[in-house]
C-alpha cells in the first residue's frame, strides 16, 4: 500500500484526503438516517391521542419532539392546536422543509466527491504524463524505469479516483432515494395529525349557525308574528 501511495506522488494527498471524507460521510449518513431517528414506530399513535384528548402541555410536546426527525414536525402540530387548519398546515409544513434540509446538509458533499474524485485522478493522469515526457526529453526513451514511473503514478490516480467516485456515487443515490421515501412518509404522518388536530375546530366551525341565514330565521319569525296580531 505504501508502494502505491508513493508511486502517485503528490496527487496522493488530495485523493486520500477525498477517500477519507467520504467515508466519514457515509458513516454519518447511516447513522442520521436509521429509521428508529426519523420515523419512530408509534410515534404519531401518540400525538393524534394527545390531539384529540386536548391536553397538550409542553412537556408533552417535547416529549414527542425529542429523539426523532418526526417529533420535530408532530410537535409543532401539537403546538398549533387551535389554529386554522391552513395556518395549522402551513406550520407543519415549513417544519417539515426544515427536517428534510437537515437530513441532505451531507449529500452536497457527498456528491461533490462523486464528481470530483475522478477528475483528481484526470488530474495526477495529466501530472503522469507530464513527468514521461519530461524523461523522454531528457534522457530519450532509453530508461524504462524512468518512464515506468509517470506511467504508474497516471494509472495508479486514474484508478484510486475512479474507485472513490464509484461507492459515492452508488451510496449518493441511495441515500437521495431514502430521504425522498421517508419525505413521503413523514408527510402521510403529517396528514394524520392534521386531521385529528383540526378535527374540533372543524366542529366546532360547523355547529356555528350561519349569519346571514340566522338573521332571515329571526326576521320570517318577526313576520309570521306581526301576521298573527292583525289576523
Amino acid at each position: 500500500m505504501g508502494s502505491f501511495i508513493e508511486a502517485m506522488g503528490i496527487m496522493s494527498i488530495p485523493l486520500i484526503l477525498t477517500s477519507v471524507v467520504a467515508l466519514v460521510v457515509i458513516l454519518s449518513l447511516f447513522l442520521t438516517l436509521k429509521k428508529s431517528k426519523v420515523l419512530p414506530d408509534g410515534l404519531t399513535a401518540t400525538a393524534q391521542k394527545l390531539a384529540s384528548s386536548g391536553n397538550v402541555s409542553k412537556n408533552h410536546i417535547e416529549k414527542i419532539r425529542e429523539g426523532s426527525l418526526l417529533g420535530e414536525v408532530l410537535a409543532t402540530g401539537l403546538e398549533n392546536i387551535g389554529q386554522p387548519r391552513h395556518v395549522l398546515k402551513e406550520n407543519i409544513e415549513e417544519s417539515g422543509r426544515h427536517v428534510i434540509h437537515s437530513m441532505d446538509k451531507y449529500m452536497t458533499t457527498l456528491g461533490t466527491i462523486a464528481a470530483i474524485a475522478p477528475l483528481l485522478g484526470l488530474l495526477g493522469t495529466v501530472i503522469g504524463m507530464i513527468n514521461v515526457f519530461s524523461v523522454i526529453t531528457a534522457q530519450g526513451v532509453g530508461s524504462p524505469t524512468e518512464l515506468a514511473g509517470g506511467i504508474s503514478q497516471a494509472l495508479l490516480t486514474t484508478a484510486f479516483g475512479i474507485g472513490i467516485a464509484v461507492p459515492a456515487l452508488i451510496f449518493h443515490r441511495y441515500f437521495r432515494g431514502k430521504i425522498n421515501d421517508y419525505a413521503v412518509e413523514m408527510e402521510k404522518e403529517s396528514i394524520k395529525l392534521l386531521t385529528v388536530a383540526s378535527a374540533p375546530l372543524r366542529r366546532a366551525t360547523d355547529l356555528k349557525p350561519d349569519a346571514k341565514l340566522q338573521a332571515q330565521r329571526q326576521q320570517a319569525a318577526r313576520a309570521q308574528a306581526g301576521g298573527g296580531r292583525v289576523a
